[in-house]
């Protein structure tokens, strides 16, 4: 049926989704995250990622916006943070606590090593 004999007719993106509502909060690094936060954005997700200023949170040594770049982060937002910055830390801790959901895939170490480790749970700092 065409659009013009379906004046009351809903399309795919007016119904809701199973994640509407549900905020992400997102640090990233090689594609395993940026597949499963992509999954979570299309599910109606909003996913921020942070990204590192400048060069943001992919293979730097891209040049321009790789195909695979563009098809796992689409949908989403991102954030450039300095982490090395303790005040920037301090922005990442609020934007979790506002968030429901936190994903990370950094280095072993990286995120206690930010004060975001299982010896300071995430509870802690928000819901």
């Amino acid at each position: 049926m065409s659009a013009s004999m379906c004046s009351g007719c809903r399309g795919a993106s007016d119904l809701p989704r199973p994640l509407d509502g549900i905020t992400v909060v997102s640090l990233e690094h090689a594609i395993a995250a940026r597949f499963c936060t992509r999954q979570l954005a299309d599910l109606g997700a909003r996913v921020i990622t942070v990204e590192r200023p400048g060069v943001g949170d992919y293979d730097d040594r891209n040049q321009g916006l790789a195909s695979h770049f563009v098809w796992v982060n689409r949908s989403k937002e991102s954030l450039a943070l300095d982490l090395k910055q303790p005040e920037t830390i301090a922005a990442l801790k609020d934007l979790i606590a506002k968030a429901d959901v936190l994903v990370q895939n950094l280095a072993p170490g990286a995120a206690a090593r930010k004060g975001l480790g299982t010896k300071i749970p995430l509870t802690a700092v928000g819901p």
